[in-house]
């Protein structure tokens, strides 16, 4: 069994800055990679940003530039620093991560979901 527990949403007006975490717990053999993914109301889920175990990193064009994706890979936890937000950066994001639970289980978890408001 394998959680994800995001945190770090919420109301920020334009211009702002938030961070989001997520950590991963449970029988975890290793990880992939692990990302962000969004959905706005009324829009298809889309891919944020998204980092490999090998350290390779792919964005949204939307959020090049603004967004970094980093890992701590002691502790399972992906963050994203989210830096000038605007109004179409809200959403629910998610967290996502593609892991084996053991040498030869893969298994592709989301977390629950965490809403970030961008407004004034």
């Amino acid at each position: 069994q394998v959680q994800l527990v995001e945190s770090g949403g919420g109301l920020v007006q334009p211009g702002g800055s938030l961070r989001l975490s997520c950590a991963a717990f449970g029988i975890i053999f290793s990880i992939n990679a692990m990302g962000w993914y969004r959905q706005a109301p009324g829009k298809e889920r889309e891919l944020v940003a998204r980092l490999t175990s090998g350290g390779s990193t792919n964005y949204a064009d939307s959020v090049k530039g603004r967004f970094t994706i980093s890992r701590d890979n002691a502790k399972n936890t992906v963050y994203l620093q989210m830096n000038s937000l605007k109004s179409e950066d809200t959403a629910v994001y998610y967290c996502n991560a593609g892991l084996m639970t053991t040498a030869s289980r893969y298994i592709n978890a989301w977390g629950q979901g965490t809403l970030v408001t961008v407004s004034s």
